[in-house]
């Protein structure tokens, strides 16, 4: 297929069936960097309420930067991979300290950025400042892999560098803009991953998929690691209103989100049979005024299964010491410190916010 011609296609379908969406109405690099770093993983009619809300409350990168962390995450969840709240305040700090709230112009340099890969770095570059550098995502994957019958591994580093390498060669570069918001479009509403609409595409006489019928088996991606299953018993410390809790760090999931005191097991274990093992918990004893257990939640990341009980215990009173980094904290303030799903899910079914 003439390269050219399928730039004009793609642009010519996209004019007429594109979304109207609000980062398309700008060439502000932050609200495009906003914009892609929150429709990673994410889609749109999930990600547009968040992206709304990230302006509204962080106008500027500076407004973004001069935010603490916590606030960042506490606005970011239920979004998941928080990694990328973390780079975006990360990111923030440095378009704000070293280039005054300027975004670099170039795809090279954008990629010097906390948590901008190649994807967002062509998104801003070509969106906001005319490059003619491709965005290649999952969208952009399938429909070149469909139309132009490639089967090599998407998620392999040949396959990304093939891939790249056609799109570049397929760009537009008197409109890049359009062009990438015409493939990622037409990947998004058309030639989606279970039923493209291929009776009425505009490629279907040039789709080597579609001849072949081979759409759902292209892209080709490698099978992802199997994913592990984690036994946490969390238990919920709660005294008159409030309730023991702290910040996750390491490197592990949910770094800078909020939890209760937690004894993880290799395998299903019964809350009293940890509680028993356990020293700190074994000397809440003589102050337990109640206890009540849940149901098994099960909780599932991108590779691995969480399977989760809590046993809210209600203590007569505080304890003297507690474990390092741990605190009490209100009902009120439990409120507005970010946690993860799995957490907040819990808090709403025993009603304790």
């Amino acid at each position: 297929m003439d390269h050219r011609y399928f730039s004009k296609k793609v642009v010519e379908w996209y004019e007429e069936n594109k979304r109207i969406l609000p980062w398309r109405n700008t060439k502000d690099p932050y609200q495009v960097w906003l914009s892609e770093i929150i429709l990673q993983q994410t889609r749109v009619s999930q990600g547009l309420p968040y992206y709304m809300r990230f302006v509204k409350e962080f106008p500027t990168v500076h407004d973004l930067a001069s935010a603490p962390v916590q606030k960042v995450l506490r606005l970011w969840q239920g979004l998941g991979y928080y990694s990328r709240a973390r780079n975006l305040h990360k990111a923030a700090n440095e378009l704000s300290k070293k280039f005054n709230g300027k975004f670099p112009s170039t795809f090279v340099a954008l990629k010097q950025l906390p948590g901008i890969g190649d994807y967002t770095a062509a998104a801003i570059a070509s969106f906001s400042f005319g490059e003619a550098v491709a965005v290649v995502d999952g969208n952009v994957f399938r429909v070149l892999a469909r139309i132009f019958g490639v089967d090599t591994p998407i998620n392999t580093p040949a396959g990304k560098k093939y891939f790249a390498e056609l799109a570049n060669s397929l760009i537009s570069k008197d409109d890049p803009a359009t062009f990438n918001q015409a493939i990622m479009e037409f990947g998004a509403l058309h030639c989606t991953p279970k039923n493209p609409s291929c009776s009425t595409c505009v490629f279907r006489s040039a789709c080597v998929a579609y001849k072949n019928e081979s759409q759902q088996l292209l892209p080709v991606k490698l099978a992802a690691k199997k994913s592990r299953k984690r036994y946490f018993n969390y238990y919920v410390i709660k005294t008159k209103q409030s309730l023991l809790m702290h910040s996750r760090n390491g490197k592990d999931i949910w770094t800078g989100l909020y939890d209760f005191y937690l004894v993880e097991n290799t395998k299903p274990a019964k809350p009293e049979k940890a509680f028993e093992a356990n020293t700190f918990l074994k000397s809440l004893k003589p102050k337990i005024a109640s206890t009540e257990p849940s149901k098994t939640y099960k909780h599932i990341l991108s590779h691995q299964t969480i399977f989760a009980r809590f046993t809210l215990i209600t203590l007569k009173d505080k304890p003297r010491s507690l474990p390092a980094n741990m605190r009490f904290y209100s009902i009120n303030k439990v409120a507005e410190l970010p946690k993860p799903v799995l957490i907040s899910r819990f808090l709403q079914d025993f009603r304790l916010l």
